[in-house]
């Protein structure tokens, strides 16, 4: 049995490998000329387990009047009748009973993950940067701290890992953060929090993949359409030609939307942003997270990655090179020892995340006859890429 996968980042590379170690026969497309190099390419390496929450939320109503004023550094928005639509879905979901259950769904999710990428390590011995660094997520006020204990006792049945420190806890286990300009009150610590860079798990799978099993790539190449016969796919136009699969596997993130517009895919793109540093004299080695500025700092081997910010602009690039220069400006605020800010970025990047209203991915068999999605993750495509590529190769094994 062959089948067709559309998008070869962590989603489309994970769901691979995942229906290899069941027998199938896949051949991954992706129109760029090497694995992972869209939306998973500088993304900000975070393996977040422990700290999945949805985005739509009762707080984040508190932050709209701000971000229809630009006064929200983190985010930008652009409106149109495709955003309005979205957005009402959004706001449909941020209700304390919907926030609960969505975040809880994704931390079970995110669990899994964790046990399944360290059974794939340990599988395939592929390298790319892994680390259980542990993860702080930094809290600046008091509501912070509130919702952090919230959340913390909402997750701890499932057996969360996260604690509530204090100041002087946070920087007896992150001294980095003692040197920050911007301190926290509080942080909350996930010990077993990973980082990886999600680019050289993409292209190291690939060439796994490639050597130990039927698996092919084919990158730099377009696919123009989805072949539907009644109620059924047949396969796949690429380049012109007909590429006949008895199933395909949608993994293309904000671009599943147009691939398959049939489907009413509820996804708009959220662009974010990073950029690549050497480390600083005070670079920290647990993974951050400043919540009230919007981004991250991860330590993947010799760099600092900072990423970050929330755009939602359709798929207009914008100011990119403005709004790299702005997570640069806020990062060296808060921590202006962390990173190296006199050296240039080793690489800046932007690029758009497929953001769903309830942050929950769209995984599984779909109305049309051996098509399925694996997409719509957000910014937890790294996070839960593994759980996600198991969850639809079972299913997709099942149905073969």
């Amino acid at each position: 049995m062959h089948v067709s996968i559309v998008g070869a980042g962590v989603i489309g590379v994970s769901t691979a490998y995942y229906l290899s170690q069941r027998g199938v026969r896949c051949t991954v497309f992706d129109r760029h000329a090497s694995a992972g190099a869209g939306t998973s390419f500088a993304n900000g390496g975070q393996l977040s387990y422990t700290f999945s929450d949805a985005l739509a939320s009762p707080g984040f109503l508190k932050r709209i009047p701000a971000l229809l004023a630009h006064r929200d550094i983190g985010t930008r928005i652009r409106l149109s009748p495709s955003f309005l639509r979205w957005g009402l879905g959004f706001l449909a979901q941020c209700t304390r009973a919907r926030n609960d259950a969505n975040t809880l769904a994704t931390f079970r999710d995110a669990l899994r993950s964790a046990e399944l990428m360290t059974g794939l390590r340990e599988n395939t011995g592929i390298q790319f940067e892994h680390k259980r660094a542990g993860k702080m997520i930094l809290l600046f006020d008091q509501q912070q701290i509130h919702d952090a204990k919230r959340g913390i006792a909402l997750k701890s049945g499932l057996g969360c890992d996260n604690t509530l420190l204090s100041y002087e806890q946070t920087v007896d286990v992150e001294p980095a953060i003692g040197e920050f300009v911007h301190k926290p009150l509080a942080s909350v610590f996930s010990p077993g929090d990973e980082v990886g860079d999600a680019h050289h798990f993409c292209e190291a799978m690939r060439s796994w993949l490639e050597a130990q099993t039927d698996t092919r790539f084919r990158l730099a190449t377009s696919v123009d359409e989805l072949l539907i016969d009644g109620s059924r796919v047949r396969g796949l136009s690429v380049n012109g030609d007909t590429v006949e699969s008895d199933a395909v596997v949608v993994c293309a993130g904000v671009h599943s939307r147009a691939l398959a517009p049939q489907l009413r895919l509820p996804i708009e793109p959220m662009r974010g942003y990073s950029l690549t540093l050497p480390p600083g004299a005070a670079a920290p080695s647990v993974s951050l997270t400043v919540l009230d500025r919007h981004f991250v700092f991860s330590r993947l081997g010799d760099r600092i990655r900072i990423a970050g910010f929330a755009d939602f602009r359709g798929f207009s690039e914008g100011d990119v090179a403005g709004r790299v220069a702005d997570l640069r400006a806020t990062a060296q605020q808060v921590g202006p020892l962390a990173a190296d800010f006199s050296a240039d970025s080793q690489c800046d990047w932007s690029d758009m995340r497929p953001m769903t209203p309830d942050s929950r991915p769209r995984i599984g068999r779909t109305a049309i006859g051996g098509l399925y999605t694996n997409t719509g993750h957000g910014m937890l495509g790294w996070t839960l890429a593994c759980a996600s590529g198991d969850a639809l190769a079972e299913t997709v094994a099942h149905d073969l």
